[in-house]
């Protein structure tokens, strides 16, 4: 039996876990790595499927407020 675990799967768990400690517990330490695990999340997901339809979703929500600006 091999198990198998999408990498991006854990640094979406350290950020649930992370996000969820109040604010005023949290260090400017804390907070830059926090940062810093959300970017590296987001280069993992990037070239999926799921990543794409973010980005696509991202895309028109832009677009979108951006016509209506005009």
């Amino acid at each position: 039996m091999l198990v198998t675990i999408n990498v991006a799967v854990l640094p979406a768990i350290i950020i649930i876990l992370r996000l969820r400690r109040r604010t005023q517990a949290r260090s400017r330490f804390d907070e830059k790595l926090t940062v810093v695990i959300v970017l590296i999340f987001g280069v993992l997901i990037a070239p999926t499927a799921f990543g794409q339809g973010i980005l696509d979703v991202v895309v028109q929500v832009v677009q979108g407020v951006s016509r209506s600006g005009r």
